[in-house]
């Protein structure tokens, strides 16, 4: 996150310009509770067939958000020794002193807490669980283990990213359907190849920190055929959604463009000599196809 840091002196210590509670909202990643919300809110439209209950989207939203934010805000506690070592998380506030270790973590439990209560007594037993379950995975399974060990990391850790549209679903509707399980597979198989294009762009951030990524371990040509193998599953994925009359025609029209986009793009770029570019490429054009098909999954529902 970008903000008026001051520096002071030449000893590489920061002060935040701003607050005290700016540099703990930092700590809970707005930009993936954004992104994970939005695909909470798709879940839930879908869940409700076009019509909520507007106090229980908005206190879903509440709990899924309080429930994100803790678990990014546990993930930068677990992550603060390989954060001073990357440049992109250098500066973040707890290698830079900006908030305490002891201070993260109570801030990290109590934020999850708050969320998984608020699922719990305003919405329903079902998405507290399964939040609860993706907090879970995302904390202990995935920083806690897999992404210091093995470059499934990234694959595996896709789990929890995929649950915030069920929660979405079975926050709605009390149940989880077919139509809730197409959701969180489409969710689950875009995350790789998103995440391995970012891999791809801060290769040396990783091997600086001995993060076990995918470009890191195996090398850029392995990792490029990851990401083509995921695209080209998550086109036809993408369309079980419309097959079971969850949403409608024009949906499974965007789904084929949109799609057909992004496989193309997987398909070229393959010259070492564009690399750099092609990853970057690929990772901007994933975060446009996601918001675009959630957006045709709100629009189109049947």
């Amino acid at each position: 996150m970008n903000g008026p840091y001051i520096r002071e002196g030449t000893g590489g210590k920061w002060a935040d310009a701003r607050s005290v509670p700016a540099s703990f909202l930092e700590l809970t990643k707005p930009g993936i509770i954004l992104s994970n919300l939005l695909a909470c809110a798709a879940g839930f439209w879908l869940g409700s067939g076009g019509n909520p209950d507007w106090v229980r989207f908005l206190m879903t939203l509440g709990g899924t958000a309080l429930v994100i934010a803790g678990s990014c805000t546990l993930n930068n506690w677990i992550d603060r020794d390989i954060d001073r070592l990357m440049e992109r998380t250098r500066y973040r506030p707890l290698p830079t002193g900006r908030i305490t270790p002891a201070q993260a973590l109570l801030a990290g439990f109590g934020l999850t807490t708050g969320g998984l209560l608020t699922l719990l007594y305003r919405v329903n037993e079902q998405s507290a669980l399964l939040a609860a379950s993706g907090a879970l995975s995302y904390v202990v399974v995935y920083s806690l283990w897999l992404k210091r060990v093995t470059t499934w990391n990234t694959v595996i850790g896709s789990f929890s990213g995929a649950i915030p549209p069920l929660i979405g679903w079975v926050a709605a509707s009390g149940t989880v359907n077919v139509g809730a399980w197409a959701l969180f597979a489409f969710l689950f198989l875009w995350q790789p190849p998103h995440f391995f294009a970012l891999a791809m762009l801060k290769k040396k951030d990783y091997q600086r920190a001995g993060i076990p990524m995918l470009p890191v371990v195996k090398g850029s040509r392995a990792t490029r055929g990851q990401i083509l193998f995921f695209v080209s599953i998550l086109l036809p994925v993408s369309l079980w959604l419309h097959a079971v009359g969850v949403v409608g025609l024009g949906y499974f029209m965007v789904a084929l463009v949109l799609g057909g986009i992004y496989l193309f793009l997987a398909m070229t770029g393959w010259r070492p000599d564009r690399e750099e570019r092609w990853a970057r490429l690929l990772f901007r054009y994933s975060l446009i196809y996601l918001s675009g098909m959630l957006a045709a999954m709100i629009f189109f529902v049947q």
